[in-house]
This record gives structure tokens, sequence and C-alpha cells, in this order.
């Protein structure tokens, strides 16, 4: 069924179709709208799951991993300074190997106080093992989180939908929602191999001495490991099931492209509409779009980029005294490559500020104007400083 929805109401589709039997929920801007709808849907009846209004985001997720511990679908959401309240527990998720899934809408960090689209809040959590999924679309939003429930529970591992503050979060879409039959078909209930049973007690998260802690954290890596070379099979039966799939990555016009732009999130959309405008004029000009993010598809990425003379990667966030934290990993897969493509690393977007076709226009201009870059990150977009005195 076509339906005009909002990307956050996508998210809240998809939780719906995938009969979540758990949903822990704190309100924060700019996510607020999916556990609000989820508390809709719990209220009519069309879902039957437990919703628990907690009193922090740290409460939210230390409600979860009670719930998926003892076997139950678990779903939560968060932006911003909750996300970063919750980075404990993000740990004891991930070292539990707790299959929960979460929305993350992209939210700038304070201070400033700021509520707009910035990537930083959840690629500052890239380090805690949960599998990250960066979307562009509502469509892509509700088919993603059906996703990560199927691709969480296969590696048991916790997964994170990643969408931006409202330009896509509170944007108005058609979209393509499936009906119960196909979820089902795609994703069966939750058939966890350890679960709090009375009648097989286990220890959970018990001392881990020096003995067995590597191995443990070992095992997540190889899970890690199993979930990209699981992603595109899981991604074929989701296609043979509802005619869409979007790749761990996507390229665009990549094959003869001389420089290649690298992209997340909404900002895709825009560079689309410049890449099909520079290609009219006769530019070879492509876009790599980076769909997981955790694990990193740094062989895939090598592939489609080493062709390539530059290579332009636009991060909307900074991991201060680094840079773009995109154009880091992308640059340390490409480094291994006896001949690679130059790389230009920009910082555009922050705190919502918009990229515009005209933005990324400049950004391309100066890429095949200069031979290297000038500076490790280029912050694109920047407004005039004042001088000192006119600031009195």
């Amino acid at each position: 069924m076509k339906r005009v929805l909002e990307g956050s109401h996508s998210v809240a589709e998809a939780v719906r179709l995938a009969k979540v039997e758990v949903i822990s929920a704190y309100p924060i801007t700019p996510q607020t709208h999916i556990v609000e709808r989820l508390s809709d849907f719990c209220a009519d009846g069309s879902l039957s799951a437990r919703y628990l209004r907690v009193e922090s985001e740290h409460s939210a997720l230390a409600a979860l991993i009670g719930a998926s511990s003892a076997g139950a679908r678990s779903f939560t959401a968060t932006s911003s300074q909750g996300l970063a309240l919750m980075h404990e527990l993000l740990h004891w998720a991930s070292g539990a190997r707790l299959p929960i899934v979460l929305a993350e809408v992209n939210r700038a960090l304070a201070p400033g106080w700021n509520i707009w689209a910035d990537q930083t809040d959840s690629l500052s959590q890239r380090d805690t093992g949960w599998i990250q999924l960066y979307c562009e679309t509502g469509q892509e939003v509700l088919d993603t989180t059906l996703q990560a429930f199927r691709l969480a529970e296969h590696v048991s591992l916790p997964a994170m939908v990643v969408l931006d503050a409202f330009f896509l979060s509170h944007t108005y879409e058609p979209v393509d929602v499936p009906g119960q039959r196909e979820v089902d078909r795609f994703l069966p209930a939750f058939n966890p191999r350890f679960r709090l049973n009375t009648e097989t007690p286990c220890a959970f998260n018990q001392l881990a001495p020096p003995d067995v802690y590597m191995e443990m954290r070992r095992s997540i890596q190889d899970a890690m490991e199993e979930a990209l070379a699981g992603f595109s099979q899981m991604e074929e039966e989701f296609s043979g099931i509802f005619g869409r799939r979007y790749g761990a990555v996507e390229p665009v016009e990549c094959e003869d492209a001389e420089i290649i732009l690298v992209t997340s999130g909404t900002i895709t959309s825009t560079s689309r509409q410049l890449v099909k405008e520079l290609r009219s004029r006769g530019e070879r000009v492509g876009i790599l779009k980076i769909k997981l993010f955790r694990p990193f598809p740094a062989e895939i990425i090598r592939q489609c980029l080493k062709k390539a003379r530059k290579v332009a990667i636009i991060d909307r966030n900074c991991s201060f005294g680094a840079g773009g934290i995109f154009a880091q990993e992308v640059k340390a897969a490409l480094c291994d490559l006896a001949e690679r493509p130059v790389v230009f690393s920009f910082i555009a977007g922050l705190g919502g500020r918009d990229v515009t076709v005209a933005d990324l226009e400049n950004i391309y201009t100066q890429v095949r104007n200069q031979e290297v870059p000038q500076r490790e990150s280029i912050w694109a977009g920047l407004h005039p400083v004042p001088a000192p005195e006119l600031n009195r």
C-alpha cells in the first residue's frame, strides 16, 4: 500500500510490521514522533507490545537489555544527548550479544544547544559494537528497519538505523508499506539461542577474567564480519519479496567517473541532482553512497573507488583533531592500493545547515581544479567570521 509518511512514521510502521514485543520510550527531539506513533499503535491494538515509559535514555536501553535477554524482540529510539547518555549501555548490549534495534535520528550534540541534523552523535558510538545503517529516504528507513531486525538477530548483535533530523525524520514522502504476510516471510519470530528461563538456568553478564575476555571480544568481531558477508544475501531475499535493494554501498555513475563524491544520508539526494546536471554538461562525475558503516565495507569501497582520479568525501560530522569520520575510514580502506585516487575531505552541513546543489558544485569545482587538497579537512559553507571589533 502506498502511503505518504513522515520519515519518523516510516520507522514506526516498520516496528509495527516487525511485531516488536517490547518498546522502551523516552522522548527527545527529533525522534519523539517515532515513539509517539508507536504508543498510538499499542493503544489502538495495532501492535501487541509492552510499552515502557522510562525516566531517561539510560533507563530505556537498560530496560531493553532485560527484555532482549528474556527473548523479546525489542526496540527504542533516541537522538544526540540521549544517545550519549546511553553510551555505557551500548557496550552492555553488544557485549551481551543482544539484537536490540535502535532508531537514531541524527542531531547535533550540545553545546551550543541545537536540534538539527549532524552525524557526530551516531558516529561517536562507532566502536561500541553496534551495526550502523545510514538512510537516505523514507522508503529506505522503513525497509532498513526491517532489515536491521533480520540482520541483528542473525548475528546476535544490536543495530542502529540512522536517519537525518528533519531533512528525513520530519519530511513526508510516498512510501510503499508492505503487507504483514510479506514481512512475516522475511522476518520470522525472534528465536534466541539463549534467554532467561527458569527451566534452563544460565548465568548472564558475569565477571570475565583475562583467560576468556579476549575470546568474547573476538566473537563480536567475528559476528561483525558475518554481518558484512551476510548483508548481500539478506538483501537478495528482501529484494525477492519486496522488489527493492540498496546495497552496503550504492555506486552511481561510477564506471567512468574521474571524480567521485562519497556521501551518506540525505546529502546523497542533493548530490544525485548535481551529478545529473554535471553529466549533462559532459563532466565525468559519480557518487558512492555509503549505507553500511559498521561493519565497514572496505573491500567493496576499494573496488568502487580504485579507478577514480579523485575522491571527495562529504562528512556531516567531525572528529575533532582528526577531521571527517567517513573520510578517515575511506582513506584507511584505500591506503593499501598501489595506485589510489587523491582523497579530498570536506566537512559540511553541521548543526542542520543546508548543503545545496550550489554548495556541492563548489566542492566539485575545488576538487576538479586542485591536484591535491590544500588542507586535511576542508570546511565547506562556512559563514564569514566578523573581525573581533565587530563583535563588541
